[in-house]
């Protein structure tokens, strides 16, 4: 028998950060982001996100890769997205995105960060949560890069 805990906390911006994720709207992309995790066998604690990005806390069944993981759910949404008429500005997802693994004492209190979002924004940009999140972990970047 093998067991596993890998929990993700998945970070990705709309294309060049256009404001095209309307609030009004955004529970029905949430479910739809939710079933894409789940056909890939994957648990979604939390989602949740602002105008210009999105966040996901998510186990990640070993037998997928991060990168395709987040691939999927990128291209899925973006295709279902880009075909309604609710979001009618969004033009894609922003390449890349940031992937930040969790303690399982830690998860409590990433959902209640994700959650949130929209009260946290009210106080820090995108660029300014992004860039804490990076140096929090400890990952090296380039600020040009975030732009």
């Amino acid at each position: 028998m093998s067991y596993r805990q890998i929990i993700y906390h998945i970070v990705f911006a709309t294309k060049n950060r256009a404001n095209t994720l309307t609030d009004e709207y955004c529970q029905d992309l949430y479910r739809y982001m939710w079933g894409i995790v789940d056909k890939q066998d994957c648990k979604l604690y939390r989602i949740n996100g602002v105008e210009d990005h999105i966040h996901l806390l998510s186990d990640l069944n070993p037998s997928l890769s991060l990168a395709d993981f987040v691939k999927t759910i990128k291209v899925a949404s973006s295709l279902w997205l880009k075909s309604n008429e609710k979001f009618p500005g969004f033009n894609g997802w922003q390449e890349g995105y940031g992937a930040f693994t969790c303690s399982w004492n830690d998860k409590s209190a990433i959902i209640e960060y994700i959650k949130n979002q929209k009260a946290h924004h009210k106080s820090e940009t995108f660029f300014d949560e992004y860039r804490k999140l990076l140096v929090e972990h400890g990952i090296e970047f380039d600020p040009k890069f975030l732009l």
